[in-house]
């Protein structure tokens, strides 16, 4: 007996072209963040207002170059305390954790707090990347948005890999990995 194909539901094809947005916009948020992280390695470092990657090696503070980090970590630890402490962290563990324990859902402030912190660590001198941070915040987005669309928690789960795996694609320039990575 042939099997018999279903025509795709409406729903799907909604969720589908709403995941499809996500991405274009975490891109655009993926953009921001390394430029973000340009500009606090020129305020810490160099002592101007740039957006242009540059390295912290040719600066001319001297000695002084090891307080720049110190006063990052400062500043992200305020972040932390006061903020949210869901800011702690690589990123990726902390969003797998919010679907496994909490039906995907992000606090909203994760959005631009993970972003923020991760620019002020990475800029100031950190030993970190943007990777981490720019797949939980477009976890956090995609998560965001389900929330605010009030969909399933199968759907919000959708959204919220959708928006990690954009994040992935647009640092790595990987989007394959990215959709493995999110299936």
């Amino acid at each position: 007996m042939p099997r018999q194909f279903r025509p795709l539901d409406r729903r799907v094809v909604w969720i589908s072209f709403v995941a499809m947005l996500l991405g274009a916009a975490v891109a655009v948020v993926a953009k921001a963040l390394t430029a973000l992280i340009g500009l606090f390695t020129n305020l810490a470092f160099y002592g101007r207002w740039s957006y242009d990657f540059v390295s912290p090696a040719g600066n001319h503070l001297g000695k002084w170059a090891i307080v720049v980090p110190v006063i990052g970590g400062l500043i992200v630890g305020v972040m932390a305390r006061w903020g949210s402490r869901a800011i702690r962290g690589h990123g990726i563990p902390e969003a797998m954790e919010q679907v496994l324990l909490n039906e995907s859902r992000i606090p909203p402030r994760i959005t631009w707090l993970k972003p923020v912190s991760s620019a002020v660590a990475i800029g100031t001198g950190g030993p970190f990347g943007a990777e981490g941070p720019i797949i939980a915040t477009g976890g956090a987005l995609g998560s965001l948005i389900a929330q605010l669309m009030h969909v399933t928690a199968d759907e919000r789960k959708t959204l919220l890999a959708a928006g990690a795996a954009a994040g992935m694609a647009a640092v790595f320039s990987a989007p394959i990995a990215a959709v493995l990575l999110a299936i």
